[in-house]
C-alpha cells in the first residue's frame, strides 16, 4: 500500500468492501476483511494459515466450522452493544450465511498454532470505561490478549463519543521490550454516526517512521505499521467506533504500550 489511510472502497475486492491482507499491508501478520452479505447470501472463508474471528456489524449470521454451527445473533450497528462472535482456527473452512443479509468483520492474524473452533457470547465480553472527561470512551475487549485465546490475534471495539479524543495519550508498540512493550501491527476500522468524520493522528516514533493526520469517514481503515498513534477525534455530535486489529511476532500474545514522553501520565 502507498498510504496508510484506505478511504472506504479503495480496497475493496468482490464481496470484501475491504480486504486487507498481510502482503497487501506490507507487513507478516495482521488482517482484516468486511464481507458484505444480502439476504439469502452464503461465503465460503478458506482460513489458510491464519486465525480470524468473524464479527458481526450489522445483522446476524451463521458460521459453519469443521461440522459446528455457531449462531450469532449479531447487533443492529456498531453504536448499539456488543455483539456475539464466532473463531475460526487456521487450516479450516467455514461457511458464512446470513438470511437477513448485513456486513462482518474478518479481524485475522497469520499463526502458527491451530486451535478449536468456538463462540463468544456476548454477555462475556469485557466492557471498559477508559479515560475520563472529553478523553472519556468504552472500549470492547472481546479478543483482548488476556480474555479471549488466540494465537496471534488481538481485536478490541473502541466508541467514543462525540466531541471526544481516544487513541489518547498517543501511544506506540513498535518494538519488543520485555515487560514494557509490545512489537504490534495494527489496523484501525472506522464507522462514524450519522455519516459524521473524524480524525487520525499518527506520528513518527524514529527517523523516517510513520506519519498521518487523516480525516476518516465510516468505511476508512488506517494502517500502523510503527509509530505513536492517537488521538483518533470524534467530530462533536457524531459518536466515532473503531476496531482495532493487532498482531505480531513477540514469543508471548501480549499488548504492552509506550505512552509518548510528552504524556507520561498515561490515561486519565
Amino acid at each position: 500500500m502507498n498510504s496508510l489511510h484506505l478511504p472506504a472502497g479503495t480496497a475493496s475486492h468482490g464481496p470484501y468492501a475491504l480486504h486487507l491482507d498481510p502482503e497487501r499491508a506490507g507487513w507478516r501478520y495482521a488482517a482484516l476483511r468486511v464481507l458484505e452479505l444480502r439476504p439469502g447470501d452464503t461465503h465460503l472463508l478458506d482460513s489458510g494459515d491464519s486465525e480470524w474471528i468473524v464479527l458481526p456489524l450489522t445483522g446476524g449470521c451463521t458460521v459453519q466450522i469443521d461440522g459446528e454451527i455457531f449462531q450469532l445473533l449479531g447487533r443492529d450497528s456498531v453504536f448499539g452493544g456488543v455483539t456475539d462472535f464466532a473463531y475460526v482456527p487456521r487450516d479450516a473452512r467455514a461457511q458464512i450465511a446470513s438470511g437477513a443479509g448485513g456486513r462482518f468483520a474478518l479481524a485475522g492474524a497469520k499463526c502458527e498454532r491451530r486451535l478449536p473452533a468456538r463462540y463468544g457470547p456476548a454477555p462475556e465480553v469485557p466492557v471498559e470505561a477508559r479515560g475520563s472527561g472529553d478523553q472519556a470512551r468504552q472500549v470492547r475487549n472481546f479478543a483482548a490478549a488476556d480474555v479471549f485465546d488466540c494465537d496471534r490475534l488481538i481485536a478490541v471495539e473502541v466508541v467514543t463519543p462525540g466531541g471526544n479524543w481516544s487513541s489518547y495519550p498517543p501511544h506506540k508498540h513498535d518494538e519488543h521490550r520485555p515487560g514494557a512493550e509490545s512489537e504490534l501491527e495494527e489496523i484501525y476500522y472506522y464507522e462514524i454516526q450519522d455519516a459524521g468524520l473524524g480524525y487520525q493522528r499518527i506520528s513518527p516514533s524514529r527517523p523516517g517512521g510513520a506519519d498521518l493526520l487523516a480525516e476518516v469517514r465510516t468505511g476508512d481503515a488506517v494502517l500502523v505499521p510503527d509509530g505513536w498513534h492517537g488521538p483518533s477525534i470524534a467530530q462533536p455530535g457524531h459518536a466515532m467506533y473503531y476496531l482495532n486489529v493487532m498482531a505480531g511476532q513477540g514469543p508471548e500474545r501480549e499488548w504492552k504500550i509506550c505512552f509518548h514522553p510528552d504524556h507520561t501520565e498515561g490515561y486519565r
